[in-house]
């Protein structure tokens, strides 16, 4: 069957690999349609320094069930059915597991990171992860986990309909948090500094779109929050300028909640956590509550997904799509590769 691997820094090929072999209580899906997200690009470019190399990516997947293994449990599962997949592994004995928050566990092996991913025709894993996905397309299917770990990041800051919630960074999984935070009924403050994503932020949800670029974005967000800051920031950007924006702007005894990696040390105001007397929290994947959520709004049909999706590229052009992400990265939400 047919893999893509980035084998190295700046090198996507396409491979012939065996056809997976179905073990007991495991599940063999037919891929769709695979997305890249941010942590393959930064795979491609060398910067990942949890990724193993060589690596099949692929960990936002659009599939169908087409051999179900024994001990499976009965009724579960039905050819032909759509699923996505919840990429993530737990030890189920690290303290991150015991707090029966596996998604942070300390031995996480996400799909096409730490181990290889699905962006094969065919892929086999245990039935435990495979997510029936109702009527969701193929393609709606794949968008479910970005999404989900933005759902994640406001379950993390506890967001309540009496909060002003400032998303910095309207990339997908900051409008995954744009979303969720929108229906738990928080006024949602999208922050970045493309106005395209801005307006795809507002069809999300967001109640304002704020460009950080420009030089009177503190003063505009001031005056959105009666002069206060936001209740809680979500940082989906992973950079040291958004890590600092979200510590000084958010209001005092604020939660920040912190998606994105940054690519080096970031240097922070501490003053501000002790005078603000601020929540700092990390936000890692998704919960299986953050997958079932995703799918429920998607269900309804309400999701612009078409807009979301940036380009479709068959496998062969794998490697030309992530150079042209890299040299548009701003403009980019997500790419799919078709394995239909």
């Amino acid at each position: 069957m047919k893999s893509v691997i980035i084998k190295g820094k700046g090198t996507v090929a396409v491979m012939e690999s065996a056809m997976p072999v179905v073990n007991p209580g495991e599940v063999l899906l037919k891929i769709g349609y695979v997305g890249f997200c941010g942590s393959d690009l930064n795979t491609w470019l060398g910067r990942n320094q949890l990724a193993k190399m060589p690596v099949v990516p692929g960990h936002e997947i659009g599939a169908t069930v087409v051999e179900i293994g024994e001990d499976v449990p009965k009724g579960m599962f039905a050819v032909g059915m759509r699923v996505t997949v919840n990429p993530y592994t737990s030890c189920g004995k690290c303290a991150s597991c015991r707090r029966r928050r596996p998604n942070a566990c300390r031995d996480n092996q996400t799909l096409g990171v730490q181990r290889d991913g699905a962006m094969s025709e065919y892929f086999a894993l245990p039935w435990e992860k495979v997510i029936p996905a109702g009527n969701l397309s193929l393609k709606e299917c794949a968008l479910v986990e970005p999404m989900s770990v933005g759902f994640h990041a406001v379950a993390r800051g506890e967001v309540t309909d009496g909060d002003t919630v400032m998303v910095i960074g309207c990339g997908m999984i900051g409008l995954g948090a744009i979303v969720r935070a929108s229906i738990r009924g928080a006024k949602v403050i999208a922050v970045d500094v493309d106005s395209c994503k801005l307006e795809l932020a507002a069809k999300l949800g967001a109640s304002y779109g704020l460009n950080s670029a420009e030089p009177d974005f503190h003063s505009k967000l001031m005056a959105l929050t009666d002069g206060d800051g936001p209740d809680v920031v979500i940082e989906a950007v992973g950079s040291d300028k958004t890590y600092v924006m979200a510590v000084e702007e958010v209001a005092f005894t604020g939660r920040v909640v912190c998606i994105g990696y940054a690519g080096g040390p970031v240097s922070l105001p501490t003053k501000m956590f002790v005078q603000k007397e601020l929540d700092v929290r990390g936000s890692r994947n998704a919960l299986p509550e953050d997958f079932k959520a995703v799918l429920k709004y998607m269900e309804k049909g309400e999701c612009p997904f078409d807009s979301l999706i940036s380009d479709v590229v068959k496998p062969e052009d794998a490697g030309k799509a992530l150079e042209s992400w890299f040299g548009n990265r701003g403009k980019v939400f997500r790419i799919l590769v078709d394995f239909q």
